[in-house]
């Protein structure tokens, strides 16, 4: 697959102060590293309680915020798939540069993009997926998404705060911008395609109850992965499960594994 380098003009899309929550997380501990990637129109606020209890753990870790992510919508507009997967794949090379071996974790967008870090990178240890997304929408949704672009809408409402557990908030943006969106499906169908080429251990954790990314995504990645896969169900938490109910049972399973494949 195609690698990207991060335009250097992204910074110029922020007009916004970063919303409470939203700032990177860095940790420098051990020889063993932990990348951890938040989801679409998301902020690292959803996935810092699961990069903490990685460099709880002994692991040095990288949290980023992702272009267009973290300050107003109006910031992501112009950014695509290719920015964010660049400044993903710029984290990887950064923290690969002081560690050993590396496990890439992520939530919906951003397990697909450790799935597409994972096809091009063997030299990954293992991968955390929590609700990846990796079976796009349908494409009758996306022609229709196109036609409300047509029409002039750039946005629709927000898919944030998808979690079970009362008084557990999201910061995530309140509306979705289409063509970003449009952007990411593209990107899952290739993600999904080229699944074969992931060589690492996976586990997945997937919700039950998901109203963002439907369990046949996670079907999908099953079906597609030529590696060894632990799939682990949810019953308690919806689509934001770091946030929810599960998200102790999250944490303790993703340390345990990336210990484990770090190790081996």
């Amino acid at each position: 697959m195609e690698r990207l380098a991060v335009r250097p003009d992204y910074h110029e899309f922020v007009t916004a102060d970063l919303l409470p929550g939203s700032e990177p997380f860095s940790a420098s501990n051990g020889a063993n590293g932990v990348l951890v990637l938040h989801g679409f129109t998301g902020s690292p606020q959803s996935m810092r309680p699961l990069a903490e209890a990685f460099a709880d753990a002994g692991l040095s870790v990288d949290l980023p915020l992702l272009p267009g992510h973290g300050t107003r919508v109006e910031d992501m507009i112009p950014t695509r798939w290719s920015d964010w997967a660049a400044a993903a794949e710029s984290a990887f090379h950064s923290l690969a540069a002081r560690c050993d071996r590396v496990v890439v974790a992520g939530l919906s967008m951003g397990g697909t993009l450790a799935l597409w870090l994972a096809e091009s990178h063997s030299e990954i240890a293992g991968l955390v997926l929590v609700n990846p997304l990796v079976e796009p929408a349908a494409e009758s949704f996306c022609e229709m998404m196109r036609e409300v672009l047509k029409s002039g809408v750039d946005q629709i409402p927000g898919i944030g705060s998808d979690i079970a557990q009362e008084g557990q908030v999201e910061t995530a943006y309140s509306t979705a911008p289409i063509e970003p969106l449009l952007s990411l499906m593209d990107a899952a169908r290739q993600v999904e395609v080229n699944l074969v080429a992931v060589t690492c251990s996976v586990l997945l954790l997937s919700s039950r109850a998901d109203h963002v990314v439907p369990s046949s995504s996670g079907d999908a990645l099953v079906a597609g992965l030529a590696g060894a896969v632990e799939r682990v169900y949810l019953d308690r938490s919806f689509h934001v499960a770091t946030l929810d109910y599960d998200q102790a049972e999250i944490e303790e399973r993703a340390v345990q594994f990336a210990l484990k494949v770090l190790a081996a």
